[in-house]
Order: structure tokens, then C-alpha cells, then sequence
């Protein structure tokens, strides 16, 4: 009598479909700089890449990328960024299936880690406080989105890795008015099948207030 059968991935899932040559070495190069960073040792870099490259779907790519241990860069002072009083701060925000957004007066840490897995993540940084002068997110997207809202005077520098997806800087809703004190945002991470997107715009609220004619 025939054994037990396995499951089989659903119709139509993305996860289960082949990955190529060149999807292995994207990952093998966030490993590689993972490693650089201090981030894994390299032990774990060696069984990481081993994996990588014995992987056959893009599902088997997620446990190798999402959970990268993060050290945060060295400490600088604040910037401020809103005159309303910071009411919270959040170190992760994690969407599983649904929504989490981060809005309005409150303080982002040096580091900030942001993970959604089929749901949608919003950090607006346009009121924010930055606990230092460079903060770096760690995005990381599966099948899902993360949308990152920074204002005029912000550096951008995006450094991640899209499989199947896009990890960019989106065109800017305002002209930058980046200086030598503008505060550093850097993101990093991996969208699988997904969309991690920072882009610039306005103050909240600037549209409705043209329009009203304030």
C-alpha cells in the first residue's frame, strides 16, 4: 500500500517557483557583506551559502535572509525633526497578514527592523526624531510590502536586494534639499516577491492644505 502522501505546494504559489543562478549569487553577496559587517561569523556564513546554493525555490531562500542579526553603527547625536512632543518609539514593526504603520512625533532608534510577510508596513519619517544622525532599517519583504516616507532634507542611501521584487528608491514627490547636517537614513534587507520603496515628500498635510487654500 502506497505511503502517505506529501503536501503539495498551491497552484499558483510564487514561493514554490525555481530560482536561478543569478538569484543565488544576490544572496550569496548580502551574505558575503552580512559577514563584512560582523553581522554572522563565518561558520554560519559557510552553512549559510551552502544553503543558498542547494536551494531550489525561492521559498527555501527566506530563512536563510530574514533573520540576519543586526549590529547597530557607531552613535551620534540626535536630530530632531518635529516640534511635537515624541509620544513612542518602536525597535522592530512586523506585519504577519496585515498593516503596521509608524506616523507622526514619534523617536526612531539607531536601528530599526521592519518585517512583513504578505501584509504592508508604512514608516513615515517625516516627523520623526532620530536617535542618531544615521539610522539604519533593516527591510526585509516576503511577498508583501514596506513603504518607507522620508522628507526633504533626508540622505537616502538604499542598499538592498530584490528577488522577484524591487528594492528602490521611488521618484521624489519634493526637489531634495539634502545638506552636509541632513540626517542619514540607510536601508538594507531583501525583498522576496515583494516591494520595499522609500520615497520623499511634503509635510503631512501639505496637499489638503494647498487645496483648502491655507
Amino acid at each position: 500500500m502506497a505511503g502517505p502522501l506529501e503536501p503539495q505546494p498551491r497552484p499558483g504559489d510564487p514561493s514554490q517557483l525555481r530560482i536561478s543562478d543569478a538569484d543565488r549569487h544576490k544572496v550569496a553577496d548580502l551574505l558575503r557583506d552580512a559577514a563584512g559587517e560582523g553581522r554572522i561569523d563565518i561558520e554560519e556564513l559557510d552553512e549559510r551559502l551552502e544553503a543558498t546554493y542547494a536551494a531550489k525555490t525561492y521559498a527555501d531562500l527566506v530563512p536563510i535572509t530574514i533573520d540576519l542579526p543586526a549590529h547597530p553603527q557607531q552613535s551620534a547625536p540626535a536630530v530632531p525633526r518635529s516640534t511635537a512632543p515624541v509620544t513612542s518609539t518602536w525597535e522592530n514593526s512586523v506585519s504577519i497578514m496585515g498593516d503596521c504603520t509608524r506616523k507622526g512625533a514619534w523617536l526612531v532608534p539607531e536601528r530599526h527592523n521592519a518585517f512583513a510577510l504578505m501584509g504592508g508596513i508604512t514608516l513615515d519619517l517625516r516627523e520623526a526624531t532620530f536617535a542618531a544622525r544615521e539610522t539604519v532599517i533593516y527591510a526585509n519583504a516576503v511577498m508583501a510590502g514596506i513603504d518607507i516616507v522620508v522628507d526633504a532634507r533626508t540622505h537616502v542611501v538604499v542598499e538592498g536586494v530584490g528577488i522577484m521584487g524591487a528594492f528602490d528608491q521611488g521618484r521624489d514627490k519634493v526637489p531634495a534639499e539634502v545638506t552636509a547636517d541632513s540626517p542619514v537614513v540607510r536601508v538594507k534587507g531583501v525583498a522576496l516577491m515583494a516591494g520595499v520603496t522609500v520615497t520623499r515628500k511634503g509635510p503631512p498635510g501639505a496637499l489638503k492644505r494647498k487645496l483648502l487654500g491655507h
